[in-house]
């Protein structure tokens, strides 16, 4: 299977598009076409290992990696991925909970699929791999976690200073020598620009070998897709019904692994992307112009994303925002609507939610009559509410005990370096 830029360059295999992060005309990969499934093409299929091999299968023909397959799947689904039944009296709900992992969020995943496979394609050159990532929270704890110590690789975690929570900043900085964290001076939105600038600059790209980490990687939305695959057959195989799905949204990459799922042939149902109070999905939706703007701090700070870089894969994939409205919901969920839904959550559910997930059950609970009747619908938990104790704890009145592996993080100590959100600045840190 060839892989093209959303802006026209390659082709280049699975491999070269791990490598590259992004294409060299600044676009992002694609498949040139996605695989055709139906639900009995999963027959057989019982652990989300086995979904995952037929998914992932026909992405790796061309890949050196094919005889791999299943040594990077069971490194990347080392751990459990339910799906928890909700009981709410007259409404069938459930929340896909997808942060067991080892940094108690859903970037574990994409990150411990992308470092299996470059592990192996990398693991061997003398001059190390320099993974770039951006982060707005989540994925900068998982990147580094998965390719802490890995032979052949470096990362580094570029996060806005103050705007992360303490549990978060501190799994951002806590790992060995091959991750270096730099405390940046501004938004996600300028570490991002950061990282594709000096991916785009080619003299400090072979200089240092620059890859991606962020969901820009093709490499991080593809197990993705696995995990909406197996839930939705899951549900279908013991219901008959096709279920929805409600994504809390940043970046897009979540929600786009999902929508990826659902043109392959997988039994999902309507798909709604619940924003935060950045709004500029939402606005593109009612206005049909697309307005990237900077982002604004919010509760459900790892979806401050002011200018998602996976639209361009959504517009590239399924079209302009006149065809993607009639295909997508969305919805934007303030900070005040975040807070009554963690404390309308931990009272109906029985147990804390963090402020993401948050933003998935509010816009459950407000779903247009019409759209909610006779659907099923699977909300994305996408990260443990103990990594946002200060937001969560005093409006549930409890303490939310700390997941075993991210406390043992939470142990060891903690370090970064502070940088201008410029090119230059993430040049000079690179040299130590």
């Amino acid at each position: 299977m060839n892989f093209f830029s959303t802006r026209g360059a390659g082709p280049v295999s699975l491999d070269g598009a791990l490598r590259q992060g992004i294409a060299e005309d600044g676009g992002l990969y694609l498949p040139e076409t996605l695989p055709s499934y139906e639900v009995n093409s999963f027959d057989g299929a019982e652990s989300i290992s086995d979904v995952a091999y037929v998914l992932l299968k026909p992405f790796f023909a061309r890949s050196i990696l094919k005889s791999d397959i299943k040594g990077i799947l069971k490194e990347t689904f080392c751990f459990p991925i339910p799906t928890r039944e909700l009981k709410v009296v007259g409404k069938n709900a459930a929340l896909l909970e997808l942060y067991h992992g080892p940094t108690a969020a859903f970037k574990d995943i994409g990150a411990s699929f992308l470092a299996a496979c470059l592990s192996r394609l990398e693991g061997n050159v003398d001059l190390p791999l320099t993974i770039l990532v951006a982060t707005s929270g989540d994925t900068g704890g998982a990147v580094a976690a998965a390719f802490d110590s890995r032979a052949g690789m470096r990362v580094a975690v570029l996060f806005p200073d103050g705007r992360v929570s303490a549990r978060q900043e501190h799994q951002l900085c806590c790992w060995g020598k091959n991750v270096l964290s730099l405390r940046v001076k501004g938004s996600f939105d300028d570490c991002q620009s950061i990282v594709k600038a000096a991916m785009a600059d080619k003299e400090l790209s072979a200089a240092h070998r620059f890859s991606s980490a962020n969901s820009i990687n093709i490499g991080r939305l593809l197990p993705q897709s696995t995990y909406y695959a197996d839930a939705s057959l899951r549900h279908y195989r013991r219901t008959g019904n096709k279920p929805g799905f409600i994504i809390p949204t940043g970046n897009l990459g979540n929600a786009l692994a999902c929508i990826m799922a659902r043109e392959m042939g997988l039994p999902i149902g309507p798909i709604i992307l619940a924003t935060n109070e950045n709004r500029t999905i939402a606005d593109y939706f009612e206005s049909l112009e697309w307005l990237p703007r900077k982002s604004i701090q919010t509760l459900a700070s790892a979806m401050d994303v002011g200018d998602p870089s996976n639209m361009e894969r959504l517009r590239c994939l399924i079209g302009e925002s006149d065809v993607l409205r009639n295909r997508l919901g969305v919805t934007s969920v303030s900070d005040d609507e975040i807070k009554a839904a963690l404390r309308q959550d931990f009272k109906s559910f029985g147990f804390a939610t963090c402020p993401h997930t948050a933003t998935a059950t509010h816009t459950w609970r407000n779903i247009d009559s019409a759209l909610a009747e006779g659907c099923d619908w699977i909300m994305v938990a996408t990260a443990h509410p103990a990594k946002f104790e200060t937001i969560v704890e005093p409006l549930i009145g409890e303490k939310i005990p700390l997941p075993p592996d991210l406390m043992s993080i939470l142990a060891r100590p903690a370090s970064a370096v502070s940088i201008e959100p410029t090119v230059d600045s993430l040049a000079t840190a690179l040299q130590y």
